[in-house]
């Protein structure tokens, strides 16, 4: 008797995350087949990006800017905050997990004709998704490259553009323990003779010499484009286009500059395609929105929610933080993975840092809280720290929070920040919208 296929988006989830004894196994061979089976293919131009920060940001810029162009877009960003659903939209809205149900029954019917194939949790809800925006009558999809990029599963789709952001070391133990061979696994979105835009301003030379030798159409950031700009307002020139007067983006942060810089060179390249006015331009990087991003809610304390994840992204939440101005107290919510280097993470915001509230999260790829916190403690005795920081530990992100909220004045300022996982925590009943104790007194 057959066993019955999942019902709802959880049980299908649950099935995927048993079918491979491995979370991550590089390679496309059997992503590929399973995509032949499936008969996969995208008939509107295709926008891939990859890199280890702003990806995202990068997906969400292209998105607003073409939703305000009048173009039905598609989008499919990993990993997601809260709900997994939250990786594909149509139109700008987020799929219903219902939408989803059909697509992730292909992939299980295709993956078992003939010869049976073993795919990771990522490869296969990679290819349901992709289904899914194959045939929702898209005119432009704009897919994020989860890891790495020459054997990542989203790189069995041939992109019209491809988009390389800044490159830093992440995921050693897959792409590379340098910027160089971690450059050339990124480099592999990239195909000949069509555009690929490189945003990082400092790219490894394997990203530059992999373009050349692969007859690419190379879009280089301070070459090809550039930006320029004042405390009110930036300006892009690129080949044969320029833009001037545009208001900063939506998205908070200096790095967001190189992002957007990187966002109008991609769709330059593909004005023949997609022409987009300059009014859609200015309307979708002024509306942009992305949660988890450099993402300030207002209220008493303030509220400062980041997915940084690693030593470079952590360098520009550091850097954005002391942009913001005085704050009396910084106190910080820290979840992080175990393979991450964490030692630099800590050092570079540490300065910042009055309080620290480190947690636990939902998976075993997770330091522990009382990890976290043995290494904080171990940084601070080889630097010989001249000042007492004050360390807790928590089950969670939102016990974690609620602890600092407690302790908190009005004034003071609280960020969240080390993972996917720590800032979904923290959103998974909403925004938290923050009324510190003492304003009651």
């Amino acid at each position: 008797m057959k066993t019955p296929l999942p019902s709802t988006l959880d049980a299908w989830l649950a099935h995927c995350e048993q079918l491979h004894p491995k979370n991550i196994d590089m390679g496309l061979d059997r992503v590929r087949d399973v995509a032949r089976r499936l008969d996969l293919r995208f008939d509107a131009p295709v926008i891939t990006v990859a890199g280890t920060n702003g990806k995202g940001s990068t997906c969400a810029m292209l998105e607003a800017v073409l939703l305000q162009a009048g173009y039905r877009t598609g989008v499919y960003t990993s990993p997601h905050l809260v709900h997994f659903q939250e990786r594909c939209r149509v139109h700008g809205e987020t799929v219903t997990p219902e939408a989803l149900l059909p697509h992730f029954e292909a992939v299980e019917l295709a993956r078992l004709r003939g010869e049976p194939v073993s795919l990771t949790y990522f490869e296969f809800t990679t290819l349901a998704i992709l289904r899914c925006l194959s045939l929702s009558g898209l005119e432009v999809a704009i897919l994020e490259v989860g890891l790495g990029g020459r054997l990542d599963a989203v790189n069995v789709i041939d992109a019209d553009c491809a988009v390389i952001t800044s490159i830093d070391l992440d995921h050693m133990e897959f792409l590379g323990h340098d910027r160089e061979t971690i450059g050339l696994e990124k480099a592999g979105i990239m195909r000949t003779g069509r555009p690929v835009v490189v945003s990082d301003p400092v790219p490894p030379q394997s990203v530059l010499d992999r373009a050349l030798e692969i007859g690419a159409d190379l879009w280089r950031f301070g070459t090809d484009f550039n930006f320029s700009g004042d405390k009110l307002q930036w300006g892009w020139a690129g080949r044969g286009r320029r833009y001037s007067g545009l208001a900063y983006p939506a998205l908070r942060g200096a790095n967001q500059l190189v992002n957007a810089s990187g966002v109008l060179a991609a769709l330059t390249a593909l004005r023949d395609r997609l022409p987009v006015t300059a009014q859609a331009v200015r309307n979708g990087l002024a509306m942009v929105e992305l949660p988890g991003r450099f993402q300030i809610v207002p209220g008493q304390p303030t509220l400062v929610l980041d997915v940084a994840h690693n030593p470079h992204s952590v360098a520009a939440l550091t850097a954005n933080l002391d942009a913001m101005g005085f704050a009396p107290c910084t106190h910080a919510v820290l979840g992080a993975m175990a393979d991450k280097d964490l030692g630099p993470m800590l050092a570079k915001i540490g300065p910042l840092v009055d309080k620290w509230y480190f947690t636990d999260l939902p998976t075993p790829r997770a330091e522990t809280a009382a990890g976290l916190q043995a290494k904080w403690h171990a940084l601070q005795m080889v630097a010989g720290a001249r000042r007492e920081v004050p360390t807790s530990t928590y089950h969670d992100p939102m016990d974690a929070l609620n602890a600092a909220v407690a302790s908190a004045d009005p004034a003071d300022r609280i960020v969240v920040f080390g993972s996917f996982f720590t800032v979904g925590g923290v959103l998974k009943d909403g925004i938290p919208r923050l009324h510190a104790k003492h304003l009651d007194a």
